[in-house]
């Protein structure tokens, strides 16, 4: 449970899958609390040396109670969703206190217990985990309106911000994160459409990437398959057809290679553990889409691995496998020799059956396999040793990642930057390629990567000197993609004048565009606080605000504060290199500006002139159908934020200097108006009845989101043809997963107009849905 939408909707059925030693089990249904609470215990003793699992039992006692009031709507204890959640940590075979905060992490939230009684009763681990989880929970990664306006997106980054630090500060936070979001997503099928698209969006954009940076394939391949089916429910179950067509057929085609492997494995002395599979869904998907292919061109939809106990064992059994079947040309892959950035190791190769059919077998050893299972949840384990939670040595490479974010939020003050870098690094759809330095260092980076990307990822003072590199000894331009196995090596001159702006088109990377776009924000510090600077001042002139007044050290020091700089000549240069807006900086000023001074003159005369007309209706005369009570002979005009139609309820604001300015009630602008703004609201009403249609037309927004397709856009653009509407603009963009957005604007007479037009384009095959502007 993250979410106050997903706590409301939680499932009344308690089922789901939840993993044993790899294999996949089933709760059954309308389990109650103890029978699962047993099913916990047994669970923990498995794995846990300890027979004290008395902070687990308090823990459970406590949760208990505090949601004893608390049902699901079935009429469930509320308690069944902390217990999911602690028995999917124990299923990673965490540490005691990682499953005590299990239980515990809707406690704080939901009750009156405080963090201070956690702490006191659970010690300060438990308490910290708890908190950690807690402040996560408050967090709303994707907004039903989000990206409607700059506002939404600073609002997204910024709780990814924070999300971020958490997990630098103890990462079993996220764990548990995952664990709960893990749950959600099982029993995400009785909420209503628009918010499974939301939250499958977050897990498969957030979650999901993140599960499989820490390496717990466990938690990430149930997270995409849940994913897909909610955001591709057609291709989802496509996908479960075709697989299941001739199921016997394919489970016998399997076992006999398991049986044939097993038996030459077995000659060859090689002591190993052998299973096999149909690969996951999403897996299946990912390959349809990237290689543009249909099912029936993936060549390895099955998959056999081969645990054994030694490396040497690795490759012995290699050399038996390939000598019983015909390995694909070009399908061999060693992420033992060169691991992934995550650390997963193992040997892949794709090979032709008997019968013909392709199917891959995966290679590795028991420690390995822990390893790819568990991620860096494998490290939390319970250990002998006193410091059995501390992350060392290799698990702290899986880290790295974390770190190279927690760097990019020191140095972007632009969310919108942050934003698209975070979502490039963390793109399940991305491939990697592999290659070396001189000295046979693995480095490894995203496909369709150049010299200049290699160049950053060894050090930014590399990329900077760059003129020029070779690939396996000969000179190659920077522009040059890197394949598999390239040995690489950059040349450097200290004369060089640094990058070149026309990198960053070339760059694919994250890592490689923001270190050279700070190249260039360090570089023209000084042009930047002088643009800046102009820029401000500018924009106090626009818009008649008084400069003196607003720029007293306090406020500026508020201002430095809220965006992380040490000095104003950093907001200057920020504004002029464009990472923050200068309507941000003098917008902020005035807000603490005016908190300071609640009374002005100007404000007083307003609401005066409201307090004397207050019940007489003026009619606006530059708006027609608009009646304002309480001022006489003063502008009105819609705002662009909320395009308020006839029919919708409205409200006026009292702008500075510019009149009255027309809103629609559920506008973001006006719900999230700050308490002291709000003296300035006044009632206004339509002059026509609702059902009343005048001569006039309004200006009206929508976005429409659907699965991308040919034809798409003709439909829309015929339908509003055909309703004789013109249309004033349209904008168009695909995601990487392929759902395109549509803003388009036009003019109606009423809101009854605009639901019919909205209904007949939601009839439009492949539509997801539509929204209003809404600020």
């Amino acid at each position: 449970m993250c979410m106050t939408e997903e706590k409301d909707n939680v499932t009344t059925e308690n089922k789901g899958l939840v993993f044993d030693n790899g294999k996949i089990e089933i709760i059954q249904e309308f389990q109650s609390p103890d029978h699962l609470y047993q099913d916990l215990i047994d669970r923990v003793r498995r794995y846990h040396p300890s027979d004290d699992i008395s902070l687990i039992e308090k823990a459970y006692k406590t949760a208990y109670e505090a949601h004893k009031t608390q049902v699901r709507k079935s009429g469930e204890p509320y308690i069944i969703h902390p217990l999911c959640v602690a028995i999917i940590l124990a299923d990673l075979e965490m540490d005691k206190e990682t499953i005590a905060a299990g239980l515990l992490h809707d406690v704080v939230e939901d009750t009156i217990m405080t963090d201070e009684e956690i702490e006191a009763e659970f010690g300060s681990d438990v308490a910290l985990l708890v908190d950690g989880v807690t402040k996560l929970q408050l967090l709303q990664l994707s907004r039903e309106h989000e990206g409607k306006t700059p506002d939404k997106l600073e609002m997204q980054a910024e709780n990814l911000r924070k999300m971020f630090l958490a997990m630098a500060k103890d990462i079993r936070v996220i764990i548990i994160k995952l664990a709960d979001r893990l749950h959600n997503m099982r029993t995400l099928k009785h909420m209503p459409p628009e918010k499974q698209q939301r939250i499958a969006r977050e897990t498969l954009d957030i979650y999901a990437p993140i599960a499989q940076r820490l390496g717990i394939s466990k938690i990430k391949v149930e997270l995409d398959d849940l994913s897909l089916k909610y955001l591709e429910p057609e291709v989802y179950y496509d996908l479960v057809d075709k697989i299941a067509i001739r199921k016997s057929e394919r489970e016998r085609y399997i076992q006999n290679i398991v049986n044939e492997v097993s038996k030459h494995i077995e000659n060859a002395g090689i002591k190993a553990e052998i299973d096999g599979r149909v690969k996951h869904f999403f897996s299946i998907y990912k390959k349809m889409k990237n290689q543009d292919k249909t099912i029936d061109q993936i060549y390895d939809l099955f998959a056999v691995r081969i645990v054994v106990d030694t490396v040497k064992d690795c490759y012995a059994a290699l050399g038996v496998i390939h000598e019983m079947y015909k390995p694909i040309p070009g399908r061999f892959k060693d992420y033992i020799a060169m691991p992934k950035p995550n650390r997963y190791q193992s040997l892949h190769t794709t090979l032709i059956g008997s019968n013909g059919q392709p199917f891959e077998i995966q290679i590795r050893t028991y420690e390995m396999h822990k390893e790819a299972e568990y991620g860096i949840a494998a490290h939390w384990k319970y250990k002998e040793a006193s410091d059995g939670k501390k992350v060392e040595g290799q698990e702290e490479e899986k880290l790295t990642w974390l770190r190279q974010i927690l760097e990019w939020q020191q140095d972007m003050s632009d969310n919108r930057e942050f934003m698209n870098l975070l979502k490039n690094d963390l793109d399940l759809f991305s491939d990697n390629v592999y290659c070396f330095t001189p000295r046979g260092e693995v480095k490894n980076l995203p496909a369709g990567s150049t010299p200049i990307d290699f160049a950053y990822n060894i050090h930014s003072a590399v990329g900077n000197k760059m003129i020029g590199a070779r690939v396996n000894g000969k000179l190659v331009p920077i522009d040059y993609e890197i394949k598999n196995g390239d040995r690489i090596e950059i040349m450097t001159s200290q004369n060089s004048k640094g990058p070149s702006m026309d990198w960053l088109n070339v760059v694919k990377s994250t890592q490689a565009k923001n270190k050279i776009n700070q190249w260039f924000r360090n570089e023209l510090k000084e042009e930047n606080i002088v643009k800046g600077k102009e820029m401000l001042t500018a924009y106090c002139k626009t818009k008649a605000v008084n400069m003196q007044e607003i720029m007293k050290p306090e406020y500026m020091n508020g201002i430095m504060k809220k965006y992380g700089f040490r000095d104003w000549d950093s907001v200057c240069a920020a504004v002029g290199h464009g990472g923050l807006k200068e309507g941000q900086i003098i917008n902020k000023l005035q807000e603490l500006y005016d908190k300071d001074h609640k009374k002005v003159i100007t404000d007083e005369d307003v609401l005066a002139a409201v307090a004397e007309n207050q019940g007489k209706a003026i009619r606006a005369k530059q708006q027609g159908g608009i009646v304002v009570k309480g001022i006489h002979d003063v502008a009105v005009r819609f705002s662009k934020c909320c395009s308020p139609v006839p029919g919708d309820e409205i409200v006026g604001f009292v702008t500075r200097g510019r009149g009255v300015s027309i809103h629609r009630t559920d506008c973001v602008n006006i719900i999230n108006m700050p308490e002291m703004e709000r003296v300035r609201l006044i009632d206004a009403e339509w002059q026509q009845s609702p059902g009343e249609v005048t001569g006039e037309k309004y200006f009206a927004e929508i976005k429409i989101f659907a699965n991308n397709r040919s034809g798409l856009l003709a439909d829309i653009t015929r339908t509003l043809t055909e309703k004789d509407i013109d249309i004033l603009s349209l904008n168009t963009r695909v995601s990487k997963q392929d759902v395109a957005t549509l803003s388009t604007s036009f003019e109606v007479r009423s809101r009854e107009e605009l639901n019919r037009i909205i209904d007949k384009i939601s009839a439009i095959e492949s539509v997801i849905g539509i929204e209003r502007t809404t600020g």
